[in-house]
């Protein structure tokens, strides 16, 4: 069955993930891919309290074939059961793909929230794998019971991408940090 959210993809966009769909098919990338894997499992090994572990990608892991708007790359370990809780990105337009495991990425917002089941079978469809999160869109993931690795590209780089987050005891308020460095 087809997903509203992934019907709605123009074909610039479907055109978009299938090309970097079959940059990420390459062995060599995935390769690259597996130590920034390995290091994410050990952090949140580490933190036991932490829904997830996150790493940049250089993108000279994935050659000269990525698009000149996508400005960095992330591996993020999602712990098996957990949401992760809405947050959005107000500078990045975000492209997602499920690497390893199975998971759902929802989009939408609190009491909106929209599935977008993801699967790592490299042989199903771009649709059935990826997902595209406009800026500013509101996301979470939830985690069935196995730990879930997904590769996402931004449109900014790793050093300026935001994380908003809304703030739980105040409806209205959110809470703006930088993945790297710390606050927003």
């Amino acid at each position: 069955m087809s997903d509203p959210q992934r019907t709605r993809w123009s074909q610039q966009e479907r055109s978009i993930l299938e090309l970097l769909d079959g940059i990420l098919q390459s062995h060599a990338v995935r390769d690259q891919i597996q130590p920034i894997v390995r290091r994410a499992a050990q952090q949140l090994a580490a933190e036991p309290t932490s829904p997830m572990a996150f790493e940049p990608v250089p993108l000279a892991v994935y050659g000269e074939s990525l698009p000149s708007f996508i400005r960095s790359s992330w591996v993020f370990l999602l712990r098996a059961g957990a949401t992760t809780g809405a947050e959005r990105h107000p500078n990045s337009h975000q492209r997602m793909v499920s690497f390893q495991g199975a998971g759902d990425l929802q989009v939408g917002g609190e009491g909106r929230w929209q599935s977008n089941p993801l699967i790592s079978n490299r042989e199903a469809s771009v649709d059935q794998r990826w997902v595209s999160i406009p800026t500013n869109h509101w996301h979470q993931a939830v985690v069935p019971d196995d730990d879930w690795v997904v590769v996402s590209f931004h449109t900014v780089s790793a050093e300026q991408l935001i994380e908003e987050r809304p703030d739980a005891a105040h409806p209205g308020l959110t809470h703006q940090r930088r993945y790297l460095g710390g606050a927003g």
